[in-house]
């Protein structure tokens, strides 16, 4: 058998497409290629039902567009260890090619598995990974991880990435026989509408959101206005990837573009920030934080998770959350805020609720922007800055849009970011469960405690 006759197998993880992804390129140039992904019960069981439903069609989608090439999608459930061992010998193959995974239980499963592999002389290849400039790469000069999102980007800039990939046009495939599962079709939550998964969506939609990537400067706290991209779970799923995106804007000159090119930078520093500190995945980056009095949850978190906190702009956020999968990001930090500095909880109580009903819950991204909202974080915000949410939501949401459609009792009130005590009694609407001025006073009176 000639090395161009042996079978490969392509570990399908967070890079759920064909176009420019290297590692789908590395094992077709080895020879006839299976496809797999393993549905990996440390991962499946926690990721809550939004997750679940959409990384179900977005596993669809792929296969789909698998198949005009000759190829299927293999999909094992059970532990990488285990299954990427047993796929790689069925088929015979030599070597398994992933996209290095950054995170922390990503880089020691991968680990683990390479080990694995290696007993039976299988060997796993990296090439690539969810990122423009993969975690680590970009140190300064002591050679340390940046902890200021500036430096980290005038350095990530300076590095520099490699050039979109093309899609393959053809290949050898082959299939699991057995040890398979169907790709699975979770029900989704009652009410949930997610968005449409799959290479080709994010192509679309990244393609529709370039025609207006001008005004995005302008317009991207606005939660009234539909002008953000949305990119968020495509990217979180790797049905498109940063590079693609970033090639695209280099063209542009607008603040818009040059704006938005600055949050895929925020979300490779947020990348490097937790490679580089595993640990504060659930744990405090600036651990002076962690010796703050905060209170114990009680029914104003359930309040909170709900959309009942009578604070309008909140509790339109929250919704939204539960409706659409997603929350536009200057309300996730308005009800960040709120959660820790009005209700006095740890930040990780909101992490938790976020990264089960994000569609696009991304460890790094989702842990380091509430750490930065709870001021423990890298680049954070003073803590004495606490958003009031009612004045949040007169700035960005100036006629009360948002409110009004995501917290339709308040449809009719005059003032729907801060409805008299008659108009929430004729809407059924609540009254605030907290003060804010009272506990924005009482924040800060802990946060000098510490100091």
């Amino acid at each position: 058998m000639t090395e161009s006759d042996t079978p490969s197998v392509m570990w399908f993880r967070r890079d759920l497409r064909l176009a420019d992804n290297p590692a789908l390129l590395e094992a077709l140039a080895d020879g006839p290629v299976l496809p797999l992904f393993v549905l990996d019960p440390a991962l499946w069981g926690p990721s809550g039902p939004t997750r679940r439903a959409y990384l179900g069609a977005s596993l669809r989608a792929l296969d789909e567009s698998l198949r005009p090439l000759g190829g299927r999608l293999s999909v094992g459930r059970g532990t990488p260890v285990r299954r990427v061992v047993l796929a790689a010998r069925a088929v015979g193959a030599t070597r398994v090619h992933i996209a290095a995974d950054f995170g922390p239980y990503g880089h020691r499963r991968d680990r683990e598995v390479e080990e694995a592999l290696a007993e039976h002389g299988v060997e796993l290849v990296r090439t690539g990974s969810p990122y423009a400039v993969a975690p680590g790469r970009v140190t300064n000069g002591s050679g340390e991880p940046y902890r200021v999102y500036t430096p980290f980007s005038r350095a990530w800039a300076e590095h520099g990435w490699r050039g979109p990939v093309d899609a393959p046009t053809d290949g050898r495939w082959v299939r699991l026989d057995e040890g398979t599962t169907e790709i699975p079709d979770p029900p989704h939550p009652s009410g949930l509408d997610l968005p449409e998964a799959g290479e080709d969506a994010a192509r679309r939609r990244w393609q529709e959101f370039l025609d207006r990537v001008a005004d995005y400067d302008d317009e991207r706290n606005r939660p009234d206005l539909d002008t953000t991209s949305r990119m968020s779970v495509h990217l979180k799923w790797g049905e498109i990837h940063p590079r693609t995106m970033l090639a695209d804007l280099a063209r542009l000159r607008s603040a818009g573009a040059a704006t938005y090119r600055k949050e895929l930078a925020w979300r490779e520093f947020f990348a490097d920030v937790l490679f580089a500190r595993p640990e504060t995945a659930r744990e405090y980056l600036r651990p002076e934080y962690a010796r703050m009095r905060y209170d114990e949850p009680d029914d104003r978190l359930e309040a909170w998770q709900e959309g009942r906190t009578g604070y309008p702009v909140v509790d339109a956020g929250m919704r939204q959350l539960r409706a659409q999968g997603w929350m536009h990001n200057r309300v996730r930090m308005i009800v960040a805020s709120f959660l820790v500095k009005d209700l006095h909880l740890e930040w990780q109580h909101g992490a938790r609720h976020f990264m089960r009903w994000l569609a696009d819950a991304d460890l790094a991204s989702n842990q380091q922007n509430w750490q930065w909202a709870a001021g423990s974080g890298v680049d954070a915000a003073p803590y004495f800055r606490v958003f009031n949410p009612t004045s949040q939501g007169r700035k960005f949401d100036p006629q009360g849009h948002y409110v009004r459609r995501w917290v339709p009792e308040l449809t009719e009130v005059a003032d729907p970011h801060e409805p008299s005590a008659d108009d929430r009694d004729l809407a059924g609407y609540p009254a605030p469960v907290v003060d804010h001025a009272a506990e924005r006073r009482e924040a800060l009176d802990r946060w000098e405690q510490i100091r």
